[in-house]
């Protein structure tokens, strides 16, 4: 037996302003001894979501658990600038993992977004999705001479990245700096709508789901795995799906791996004074600021992130980062208001490189673990959910070397 617990955080605080209206309460199914399924997803975010998809169009069936409920964890903190832009810039990226690695790793993230547009297309989630470009400005990461060779070397790869002068990007977004990087194939959503879509759709197709339940222990068999949850209860499956997002379960062990936490804010609808392109803003710079504009006219800022160190802490720290946000928003944007209606504060992963922990567990083949660090969560888990369906159709993954355990 294996103890598969996973360390209990109070993953956010605060009304992020995709729940106006609060949580909204689950409805416990209970689970019985002798539930067998193909896949057990160990999550009810949006990696569970997207893996249990496809687990659903790879034709196996799927059994769901949670320990509060589905959408309840760090997912409603996601401020969902849905970029395949990484933390970690390109041209740094190839100089701690090579180039081709890199080069394969940004690809990737590329591609990953343009197949989440046509996912959401498919099962016909309406989620607030908008097809964005995305502004890179310079910062104490990169300055405008490192901005420039930046948008080179995704060039020479053929990703749709240019470096635009300070006369256009303030033509596009109102914004005075020397210049940025302009990139194209980027998009905006709201995650809670989009989890909870992906979750209906789901259930419709047979997933069964079941929460609040706690996962205690897990056993391997050679042709399944067997979980048995707190209260005793056990459930046989071929393959389990970790994705547990910033409570790591005991079975990972992941190196460079830290939990930070970010601080965000929404303001009043203010169509008026919002940029024309309503393109998503991002910073080189550590701490970066980051935003965006919603459907109803708001603008999502958030940023001044730091190490997580625990969570009252954190919750402390909300008055003194929302002035420092507040404030850079408005040297930024100087027409636009910046008082908040909605603030929140959230933790999240990030690993030395930028990239997530994505494949099967070492010494545990029939785990299958997303650890979808950074600002790229949503990303990463639409990377794991292909991978994970070509896993299951047996088909060697072209990358899976670069996102290992």
């Amino acid at each position: 037996m294996t103890d598969i617990s996973t360390r209990k955080r109070d993953l956010r605080t605060g009304t992020p302003v995709w729940l106006p209206d609060g949580e909204v309460a689950g409805l416990p199914h209970p689970l019985q001894h002798g539930l067998c399924v193909d896949v057990a997803v160990i999550g009810g975010g949006v990696s569970g979501a997207l893996l249990a998809d496809a687990a659903l169009q790879a034709g196996r069936s799927v059994a769901v658990f949670d320990r509060r409920g589905l959408v309840r964890g760090s997912t409603p903190a996601s401020t969902a600038l849905l970029q395949f832009e990484l933390d970690q810039p390109l041209t740094v990226l190839s100089q701690r993992i090579g180039a081709e690695r890199a080069a394969r790793a940004w690809w990737r993230s590329a591609g990953a977004v343009q197949h989440l547009f046509g996912r959401i297309e498919d099962l016909g989630l309406r989620c607030g999705l908008k097809q964005r470009a995305s502004a890179y400005l310079p910062g104490n990461t990169l300055d405008a001479a490192g901005l420039r060779a930046e948008a080179a070397a995704r060039e020479r790869i053929g990703l749709r990245s240019t470096f635009i002068e300070g006369d256009a990007l303030r033509s596009l977004t109102g914004i005075d700096k020397p210049g940025a990087i302009w990139s194209t194939g980027n998009g905006e959503l709201d995650p809670v709508r989009l989890v909870r879509g992906l979750w209906h759709s789901a259930v419709a197709r047979g997933a069964q789901i079941f929460a609040p339940v706690e996962l205690a222990d897990l056993d391997h068999g050679r042709d399944h795995v067997t979980l048995t949850m707190s209260d005793g209860v056990a459930v046989r499956a071929k393959h389990v799906v970790l994705a547990t997002g910033y409570e790591l379960s005991r079975l990972l062990k992941p190196r460079g791996y830290k939990v930070i936490t970010t601080w965000a804010m929404a303001t009043a609808p203010q169509r008026d004074r919002l940029w024309g392109t309503r393109c998503l803003i991002w910073e080189a710079a550590d701490p970066y600021l980051y935003l965006r504009t919603t459907v109803d006219d708001r603008i999502i800022v958030g940023g001044e992130d730091e190490e997580f160190s625990d969570e009252a802490k954190r919750d402390r720290l909300i008055p003194l980062k929302m002035t420092a946000i507040r404030r850079k928003l408005a040297e930024l944007l100087p027409g636009v208001a910046t008082e908040a209606e909605f603030e929140w504060t959230g933790s999240f992963g990030v690993s030395d490189s930028s990239l997530p922990g994505i494949g099967p567990v070492p010494g545990s083949p029939r785990c299958f673990a997303v650890m979808g660090y950074g600002g790229n969560g949503i990303t990463f888990s639409t990377i794991a959910a292909q991978m994970f369906l070509r896993m299951l159709a047996g088909i060697p993954d072209p990358d899976s070397d670069v996102f290992a355990l």
